[in-house]
């Protein structure tokens, strides 16, 4: 007899644990899901940043050779380029 009540309250037990579990894989699964989103988001953004800075070199190195091309050394295209005055 005191071997069915032990089983009774080790059920019991396990039931209030499988509704606290479901809750914390509940919160688990929405935690990751939000980590996933925000990666992904820092992905975009990142390659974004990487297309204009892309976009930026070249810009740079066509000024680089125009300034070469209008008889300017090398490093004083590059300082031109780069928004020297002198």
């Amino acid at each position: 007899m005191g071997d069915k009540k032990s089983k009774n309250k080790s059920n019991g037990g396990s039931k209030r644990c499988k509704g606290n579990s479901r809750k914390a894989m509940l919160v688990y699964g929405s935690i990751q899901l939000g980590g996933r989103i925000i990666s992904a988001l820092a992905l975009v953004t990142i390659a974004l940043s990487l297309c204009s800075i892309k976009q930026e070199a070249e810009f740079f190195n066509q000024c680089i050779r125009e300034a070469k091309a209008s008889g300017q050394t090398a490093s004083s295209a590059v300082r031109y380029c780069n928004g020297a005055t002198n």
